[in-house]
């Protein structure tokens, strides 16, 4: 009879599997050195996968099941907020009405959630990106890349048709700003030994998005009625 397969090693050399990936990319990746990280041998690697390829492509698979499920539950929190408050109109956006603030809200709120998954396969994301070259993974990134701009720009859509955002951005630009940033922030994470205060990562996008990078502007003090009225006095002397 068959020995059955240790769960707890095939935990373990998944561990060091992702390790290896980060550090050799997918090719350069060796079984021996994955093993040697963790304790086992290659006869026990290939009890649990076929091929390092095998390995990395089930680690791919819950990463592309992961950011479906977050994809769909992000669409599905927008169309019931729409569905209860209507459409954001370009009053709420100046006026930051309660409409307004509460979209905003739940936009970061799954800005959070999609850093959090960037987070948990932060090394995934760095291989798919830049580790995968001449592998059947190399294009995949992309695809998943486009699905999520889709997603950005379909919302930025939403809310030009009811001027609530600038016309003259196109929605595909606006996603690759957003989308890009998190790839590039889960490629910065994957070499972090500490966790990210993604929170406040997510706070600092939505301010650049809603005020810009520009300095605050210093509230100007209005001249007093006596000072303007001196003033129009001094003009209306000068005059000829």
């Amino acid at each position: 009879m068959a020995r059955p397969a240790d769960p707890n090693a095939r935990a373990a050399l998944v561990a060091a599997a992702r390790e290896e990936f980060v550090r050799k990319g997918l090719k350069g990746a060796r079984i021996e050195d994955i093993t040697a990280a963790c304790g086992l041998s290659k006869g026990a690697f290939y009890l649990h996968f076929a091929s390092k390829e095998a390995l990395f492509g089930e680690l791919v698979e819950a990463f592309k099941a992961a950011t479906e499920r977050l994809r769909s539950e992000r669409l599905e929190v927008m169309e019931r907020f729409f569905a209860e408050h209507g459409p954001l109109e370009a009053r709420d956006v100046t006026g930051c009405t309660e409409r307004y603030e509460r979209f905003v809200a739940l936009q970061a709120e799954g800005d959070v959630r999609t850093l959090e998954l960037m987070w948990a396969y932060r090394d995934v994301v760095a291989v798919l990106m830049s580790g995968s070259r001449g592998t059947e993974f190399e294009s995949l990134a992309w695809w998943l890349v486009e699905q999520e701009v889709e997603r950005v720009g379909e919302d930025f859509n939403r809310l030009q048709r009811t001027h609530a955002c600038r016309p003259d951005v196109p929605a595909e630009v606006f996603g690759s700003l957003i989308v890009g940033t998190h790839v590039l922030l889960a490629q910065r994470m994957s070499r972090m030994e500490r966790k990210p205060d993604l929170e406040a990562w997510a706070r600092s996008l939505h301010l650049l998005i809603r005020e810009g990078s520009l300095p605050k502007k210093k509230s100007s003090r209005r001249p007093t009625r006596a000072r303007a009225s001196s003033r129009t006095r001094s003009t209306s002397r000068s005059q000829p």
